[in-house]
């Protein structure tokens, strides 16, 4: 429904309805079709890119080739599972990956728990400071650490058990401390982000009736945070699982062993 605001002049002395300009989201949208367009383009016209051969006959006799083999067909030995020892063994390996990943996102969640408060603006240096305007010591904290957020979650995984592995033995420790370093980093700025965009009339009602710090966290702050951050450790224990088996290639641990 258009208003008279909503309506502009026309060089017949008519009025019309003012089209909003392209902003941001249109720009985005355009430009991700073309991304799109141009890589399509890439892979069906640009030199050697192998698309062609991805529906040729050998490469399904390939795929029926691989299937079968897994299967045990056309092989002398007993396929892996239909051998009971095969089995136990996968299991126990299946234990070693589960047992990294919890150890692994516990590492992470107790780093988080102790840090993401001061990694808030507004709690580093906003309305929710203990000194209202907050103080050098607090600024500083606050920088560094979103510096180690950043680090952390920047270094992949398999690069943290490269680099572990030359100081601890090869198992699941280096393993689970080379997951933990990476999601440590990324539960870090998805918890102190959290923060920053909860509802802060809670706590500045407590700060008003003349609560202190402890009670604006204890009744305010964590209250609304702590379902978010629940949610957050448990999606990305759900991706260490699987990360889990790629890091075992490097710390020998678990099925990636």
């Amino acid at each position: 429904m258009s208003t008279d605001a909503d309506r502009q002049p026309t060089p017949d002395g008519e009025s019309a309805i003012a089209r909003p300009s392209m902003g941001v989201v249109g720009l985005s949208v355009i430009g991700f079709i073309l991304l799109a367009c141009a890589s399509w383009g890439f892979i069906l016209w640009g030199g050697d890119s192998g698309f062609e051969k991805l529906f040729s006959g050998e490469t399904w006799k390939d795929v029926g080739g691989f299937i079968g083999k897994l299967a045990g067909k056309g092989t002398e030995e007993r396929a892996a599972f239909l051998q009971l020892d095969w089995w136990g063994h996968a299991g126990k390996l299946a234990y070693e990956t589960l047992a990294m990943s919890v150890l692994a996102i516990g590492f992470a969640g107790i780093g988080v728990l102790l840090t993401f408060l001061p990694a808030a603006r507004n709690i580093a240096m906003g309305e929710l400071s203990p000194t209202r305007r907050g103080s050098a010591g607090l600024r500083a904290m606050y920088f560094l650490l979103r510096g180690v957020f950043i680090f952390t979650r920047g270094v992949p995984e398999l690069v943290w058990a490269m680099i572990i592995v030359f100081f601890l033995s090869p198992g699941i420790l280096p393993g689970a401390i080379a997951l933990g370093l990476h999601n440590y980093g990324i539960l870090g700025k998805l918890s102190a982000e959290v923060v920053e965009d909860l509802d802060t009339r809670p706590a500045r009602a407590l700060r008003t009736a003349g609560a202190g710090s402890f009670q604006m966290l204890t009744y305010a702050i964590i209250p609304q945070v702590l379902p978010q951050f629940t949610t957050y450790l448990l999606y990305r224990w759900e991706v260490v699982i699987r990360t889990t088996i790629v890091v075992g290639f490097v710390s020998a641990g678990g099925l990636g062993r």
